[in-house]
């Protein structure tokens, strides 16, 4: 019975020998070992941190790159691990290997599907933090409390994935959770996550808020933009804002203001809003809304110019029926399902725990599947 396993073993192995020689390819591992060089060696020179912005930005590509290196190196020590110990189990004849070697497998296969799926985050801005904006829909507190149990969600997914978390505008909902909320993830790749996750989730459950017991729907729109910091080259009219200053208002955490401090940019060309009350004062409040509304009007002018107008908008219009990306249904059964890629949970609880990878792995796979025929076109 060894033998047979040991034999399924070793086939499954063999069936990574060329994906792993593609993650090289796509890791780009060559070129990255030269540019380490040349980094360590500008590091030496005394000049290096003159510019502390530009310092720490090549520290952290630096890291990143020898990340990817390690990783890969890793991957290939495992391999080589788990063929020195199917060969032992050949030669010993030893079924208590078995259990060890199956370990070794799962822990290179999760090892391998998470830097295969980095590869596929090659977009322009997917290395950049993410800007999230969720807003209840029509439903009343029904909706403000699924847009909270959305908000939770990704906090509990930033957590897990080693980001942080920072409001940038909140406003409470009438009697509970949240009408909307702006945050930002910080992290290496937190755009390239995220982007999956734009566009409408619905919610299938019985209501705590209603009394009869009756299962409702719910429909929270999620807009999601890269934190784009370089200056980017965006005409904005005075004539085309309305700028607006208010009292900051939620419980979005203790950094958040309760003076007039808080911004919110009317863009009427587009009829993109952006808002911010976090940053400390109001100057700083209106630089960072400014910014966030030059990254919407940069990606929608790259989209535009591809012919893609699905995509940065200020707000999801149609916050409803026949929209929805991703549906959470809690009764009569438990799934969570998304409707692009068909990727689907029965664990709920986990999902709104923040267990989201799985969906966002599938969404990265979809989009690089779809666009390989128009590129090998």
């Amino acid at each position: 019975m060894a033998l047979v396993e040991l034999d399924q073993f070793k086939s499954v192995l063999a069936t990574y020998t060329e994906p792993l020689k593609e993650v090289r390819s796509s890791l780009d591992l060559e070129n990255k070992a030269q540019r380490i060089e040349e980094l360590e060696r500008e590091m030496e020179a005394p000049n290096f941190w003159d510019d502390a912005e530009q310092s720490q930005k090549k520290m952290k590509d630096l890291k990143n790159m020898k990340d990817d290196m390690e990783t890969y190196q890793n991957l290939v020590s495992q391999m080589e691990d788990m063929e020195t110990m199917i060969e032992m189990g050949y030669e010993e004849e030893d079924p208590e290997l078995i259990p060890e070697i199956q370990e070794m497998l799962d822990e290179f296969r999760q090892s391998f599907d998470a830097i295969r799926i980095k590869t596929l985050l090659s977009g322009e801005y997917d290395s950049e933090n993410a800007i999230i904006k969720l807003n209840a829909g029509a439903g009343g507190t029904e909706a403000c409390d699924w847009c909270g149990m959305l908000y939770r969600m990704y906090t509990r997914w930033a957590e897990k994935k080693g980001f942080s978390l920072e409001v940038l505008d909140y406003l409470d909902g009438d009697e509970a959770g949240v009408k909307s909320v702006t945050f930002q993830v910080n992290g290496t790749n937190a755009y390239g996550y995220m982007k999956s996750e734009k566009g409408v989730h619905r919610l299938v459950r019985i209501s705590p808020f209603n009394a009869a017991g009756k299962r409702q729907t719910s429909f929270v729109s999620c807009d999601v933009m890269p934190d784009i910091e370089k200056d980017l080259d965006v005409e904005i009219n005075d004539e085309d804002i309305r700028i607006d200053t208010y009292r900051s208002s939620g419980a979005g955490g203790q950094h958040i203001n309760k003076t007039s401090s808080a911004i919110r940019i009317t863009h009427f060309p587009t009829g993109i809003v952006v808002q911010c009350q976090n940053e400390r004062s109001q100057h700083m409040n209106k630089d960072k809304a400014m910014q966030m509304l030059k990254a919407k009007l940069y990606l929608l002018k790259q989209q535009e110019a591809e012919a893609k107008l699905s995509g940065i908008r200020g707000e999801v219009t149609d916050i409803g029926w026949g929209n929805q990306i991703r549906s959470y249904v809690f009764q009569p059964y438990t799934m969570v399902k998304d409707h692009r890629t068909e990727e689907e949970s029965g664990n709920v609880g986990a999902v709104m725990d923040g267990a989201i990878d799985g969906f966002i792995n599938a969404y990265l796979k979809w989009i690089a599947l779809s666009s390989r025929p128009a590129q090998e076109a």
